[in-house]
């Protein structure tokens, strides 16, 4: 990248990378990655064991069958008639429903028949079998246990096959369209139709929990082709209740504006009505383990619990009956355990509608944390490349806080499910990757600098620029600046006098010790014109002593020159061409100083009136005969310094004219009796010579020729001698106002 857009471009580049990985992670959250859906459901979950909801007493009871029940009754499957007793009992003592996690899908094999067959094919005598097969059959015995008492069966769906049409006792009426995003199925796995038909109701069992192995919600509906299925908590709730129909409210119903057409929004069973996902699933906030909850199935069978003890457990309540054992395998994962009874998870559907107590993930909620992430986002994106890391981080770790801690207190007082990972995840990979890039970008900033400038100015000023990049304002601006041009003297006879490899050495030799100086005054070198060299003050720093420096630099210049022409510190290997003068050039004033050039190619330069001037007053010393000549904007800024005025010019390419002094020495030379007695002696000439008392001017001028040579004069005083005589034998006309008009650069 070339430096001046590099730095034009200032934190456009972080910024640009910060509203990229904006716009990567708000994909991303429209896509909602699995893995990243995963992290979330995790944060839900420790919300869950920071906070599981606290078990109230409810019209809701699960009968276990537990490793007890097992040991004590015997293998499972229990015969028919033992699940007809625990049904009789359980009517008797009042249940309003008994909903069955238990599926009944082949023939009990203690019943009659079954055993008259195992006697047939052992060889047991008619009579025998005769007498066994006129005995009730179990599954009949459970039928009519069934048919006696509000009872819910269970069935499992699969998707391996298809299979007959699922038969539901429930009724469906639905507002809106057609829930589409409900999961569908092929066939079931029920109970037998001796038992189903005897059943008040029946719902599907199934259970599937998210893909690590977790249930966070629990399908209320389950689909095959067009016809809904209710799950087992929704169907008890319907029988308890006597209602005739389940009504499921989706997204476009009359007044909704939810979503897409036909994500499911509620439903309603009797006077209850549940919320739920798109899908028809139903959020759990799991209770820890609440013993009262619970009641073993060997204390109904075996009358541990008395008629009066258990009608107190269970009467007006729907019980559901599961299967908790072990080796039944009935048994799930939920956010608060590795192992807990599966019927569990219907028997708090049935709590939390009872109790009225939700978990929910509003429709609105991936809208908000959408809109959080943006804000965030952008936000972070165009302060962080203003405050830096440590108070980036400041920013991050707080904006971290207040985005968990708002999804805590939602879950916590609200029961919402709001999601913080992708705002989350945001903060971390905006702050990160822009503080990768900025630190990327101050590194080339630094780089770019000292191959910029490492060689235009002194390494102290490198290293503050470097330290300090936000200083430098390139592309161009307009400062009030020092403009210094400086030219060898017969640097066409030197250059017939050497061979080209000779010359190239002569003005290392001579420009080298010269811009050391310079760079010693805190000049910045501009560049190199065959044998001048344009330097400038107060860019790309700010040099409030940029008038001074200047002058003193090139006072410097002009005593190394004369070190160089003794031979002190130069290269007896180079080819000295005998004396070697420069003309200097120094003015101030405004100029535009950037990168100035091409696309291919860019130079750190100034342009301006000023530089054009400065480059004619430069000239000038050729005409009068001195080593360095101001302009008068900056005599004005060295009142101190031993100047004197040169002449009134009026250059090429200008009409106003300009007044032009030669720089003799410092604020010490100034004062010197020799200066103070040429500066009034001087003033005096000009003041005849403008005049026009040419003889006055001529007398001044002949006592200031005597002292001329001790300050190198000698050239000026020559050179005012001849106007005069010209001037003398051809006065100028009236209102003549002593500018000279110099017709050559």
């Amino acid at each position: 990248m070339a430096g001046g857009g590099y730095f034009r471009s200032g934190n456009r580049l972080p910024v640009l990378v910060g509203v990229a990985l904006v716009m990567l992670v708000a994909l991303l959250q429209l896509v909602r990655p699995p893995a990243i859906e995963r992290l979330g459901m995790l944060l839900f979950d420790s919300y869950q064991r920071t906070a599981p909801r606290a078990y109230e007493d409810a019209p809701v009871r699960i009968i276990d069958i537990d490793d007890e029940s097992i040991r004590r009754l015997g293998q499972w499957p229990w015969p028919r008639t033992d699940m007809a007793r625990l049904i009789d009992r359980l009517g008797q003592a009042g249940a309003s429903v008994i909903a069955f996690d238990v599926v009944f899908s082949e023939p009990d094999r203690t019943s009659p028949g079954q055993l008259a067959e195992q006697l047939a094919r052992g060889g047991a005598s008619s009579a025998v079998i005769g007498t066994i097969r006129r005995l009730p059959d179990n599954d009949a015995q459970l039928g009519q246990s069934i048919a006696a008492t509000p009872t819910v069966l269970g069935y499992f769906l699969v998707k391996d096959r298809q299979g007959p049409p699922i038969e539901t006792k429930a009724g469906f009426a639905i507002g809106g369209s057609p829930p589409r995003e409900v999961p569908e199925f092929r066939r079931a796995i029920s109970s037998l139709p001796i038992l189903n038909d005897a059943a008040n109701g029946s719902g599907t069992i199934s259970l599937p929990p998210d893909s690590d192995g977790i249930l966070r919600n629990v399908p209320l509906l389950a689909r095959q082709g067009d016809t809904l299925l209710p799950a087992l908590s929704l169907e008890a709730l319907r029988v308890a209740q006597g209602a005739g129909s389940i009504i499921v409210r989706t997204s476009d119903a009359s007044g909704e504006t939810q979503g897409a057409p036909g994500r499911v929004v509620a439903i309603k069973v009797g006077q209850f009505e549940l919320p739920t996902t798109a899908s028809g699933g139903f959020w759990l906030h799991w209770t820890a383990p609440a013993p009262a909850r619970t009641i073993p199935a060997w204390q109904v069978l075996d009358g541990t619990l008395s008629p009066e003890q258990l009608e107190a457990a269970v009467a007006g309540k729907i019980v559901f009956v599961g299967a908790g054992a072990i080796g039944l395998r009935d048994l799930i994962s939920n956010p608060l355990s590795d192992h807990e009874l599966g019927v569990t998870a219907h028997a708090q559907v049935v709590e939390q509608a009872v109790l009225g107590k939700f978990l929910l993930r509003p429709d609105w909620a991936p809208g908000l944390e959408l809109a959080l992430t943006l804000l965030l986002g952008i936000g972070l994106s165009l302060l962080l490349p203003r405050l830096g890391a440590a108070k980036g981080a400041i920013i991050v770790v707080a904006a971290t806080g207040l985005v968990v801690a708002g999804s805590w207190l939602a879950f916590s007082r609200q029961g919402y499910l709001l999601d913080p990972v992708y705002p989350l995840i945001l903060l971390v990979l905006v702050y990160s990757i822009q503080t990768a890039v900025v630190f990327y970008r101050e590194e080339r900033r630094r780089a770019y600098i000292h191959s910029a400038f490492d060689r235009y100015l002194s390494p102290e000023l490198v290293k503050r620029i470097a330290s300090d990049p936000d200083r430098l304002e390139l592309g161009g601006e307009e400062r009030e600046m020092t403009v210094l041009f400086a030219d060898v003297r017969n640097f066409t006879r030197i250059s017939e006098q050497l061979a080209p490899k000779q010359v190239i050495g002569f003005l290392i030799a001579l420009l080298t010790p010269l811009c050391d100086v310079l760079l010693a005054r805190k000049a910045t070198i501009d560049k190199f014109i065959g044998d001048a060299i344009v330097a400038f003050w107060n860019a790309p720093l700010d040099d409030p002593d940029q008038h001074r420096n200047a002058a003193r630099a090139a006072l410097d210049m002009g005593l190394k020159l004369e070190a160089l022409n003794r031979g002190e510190g130069r290269d007896t290997a180079v080819v000295w061409p005998g004396p070697v003068r420069v003309g200097i050039g120094l003015n101030c004033g405004l100029c535009c100083v950037g990168n100035m050039g091409s696309a291919q190619r860019l130079s750190y330069s100034l342009i301006g009136d000023t530089v054009n001037l400065t480059s004619r007053i430069e000239g000038l010393t050729k005409l009068y005969g001195v080593s360095i000549a101001i302009g008068q904007a900056l005599r004005a800024k060295l009142p101190e310094f031993a100047v004197l005025e040169l002449d009134r010019v009026r250059v090429v390419g200008r009409e106003t004219p300009e007044t032009v002094y030669a720089l003799l020495g410092d604020e010490s030379f100034a004062l010197s009796p020799e200066f103070v007695r040429l500066h009034d002696q001087h003033r005096a000439f000009l003041a005849a010579y403008r005049t026009g008392n040419w003889n006055g001017a001529a007398k001044e001028l002949a006592s200031l020729s005597d002292r001329a040579a001790n300050f190198g004069l000698g050239s000026l005083y020559a050179l005012y001698g001849e106007r005069i005589q010209i001037l003398a034998a051809n006065p100028p006309p009236e209102g003549w106002d002593g500018v000279f008009a110099v017709t050559s650069k």
